[in-house]
This record gives structure tokens, sequence and C-alpha cells, in this order.
């Protein structure tokens, strides 16, 4: 095995790696594929020069560049003399990684409180009327208890995401 095609082994394994882990951020391993392959380049890329080296459609392409573009993944680059258009990934891993997990956690963050509050409001109105007997009471009472928990663990995790948006996080945990 020559010097190349150990090159493009240690290239493969690791594009391989990153296509199987983009499920993480919702995405395609064939999508994970184009990033892999658009990381190891040495300057942009235009559709045509990704369809030739992934062996896939324009269409896929653009399709794909398009979700990693929404991703915050990859970035439309300008080139003087170049009319077609070009794309390269996004160097900065961290923040892309932050940008997208707070999204996703927000998101579910908003979503579980909602019901939580929903239902902490649902039994303490249960509580306040006559109805319940001494053990349905106890039960609404155990809900509300761990409702109350879990809504204390959304409030840590908001600072948790409050921690990476700001950039703080970088603080406690550096970056090499």
């Amino acid at each position: 095995m020559d010097q190349r095609d150990k090159l493009d082994q240690a290239r493969e394994r690791v594009i391989e790696s990153i296509a199987q882990n983009m499920d993480l951020y919702s995405v395609t391993s064939s999508v994970g594929r184009l990033y892999g392959t658009m990381f190891f380049e040495n300057g942009p890329m235009t559709l045509d020069e990704m369809k030739e080296k992934l062996h896939m459609s324009k269409t896929s392409m653009s399709t794909g560049v398009r979700s990693l573009m929404e991703l915050q993944m990859v970035e439309k680059v300008w080139k003087k003399g170049e009319r077609k258009d070009l794309y390269k990934t996004n160097d900065d891993w961290y923040k892309t990684f932050s940008d997208f997990f707070c999204i996703r956690w927000r998101k579910g963050i908003e979503l579980n409180q909602k019901a939580l509050n929903d239902s902490i409001a649902e039994l303490r109105e249960a509580m306040e009327g006559n109805d319940l007997d001494d053990e349905e009471k106890q039960s609404v009472e155990a809900d509300l208890e761990k409702m109350q928990y879990a809504m204390e663990y959304y409030t840590w995790l908001n600072k948790v995401v409050d921690l990476f948006e700001s950039g703080e996080i970088f603080d406690i945990v550096e970056k090499p």
C-alpha cells in the first residue's frame, strides 16, 4: 500500500465515522459523507465537484448542501472569477455543535415545561375539589412532587443551554 492509498484509507475511515454519526443532527449518512468529503477538501467545492467526488446526482448534492447550510455546518462562499456557487464546511465545530443542540434543547425544554405546567395546574385544581379520596390525594401529591422535580431539572437544563449560547461553557471546559 503506497502513501496515497494510506491517506485515502485514513480519510475514508473518518468520513465513514462522520456519516454514521450524523443521525445526531437528524441527517442521513449520505449527507454525512458529503460533509466529511467537504471537510477534507482544501478549498470550497461546487455542486459538480461534489457530484464527481461522491458519484451522486447533482440534485442529491444540492439537497444535502441545503440541509448542511440549515444546520450551519456548510456555508456558501464567493470567489472572484467563479460563476458557480461554492460551498465549504464551517470550520468551528464547537459553534456548530452549540448552535444545533441549543436549538434542539430549547425546543424540548419548552415542550416539556408546557406539558408539566398544564398538568400541574390540572392536578392542583383536582386537589382543590372534594372529589378525591385519601389514596387519590396521595397519588396526586406524589405526581406533583415528581413534576416539580422535572421542572427543576428543566430550569437547570436551561442554565446549561445558556452556558453554551453565551460561550461561557468554554471558560469551564476549554477548547484545545
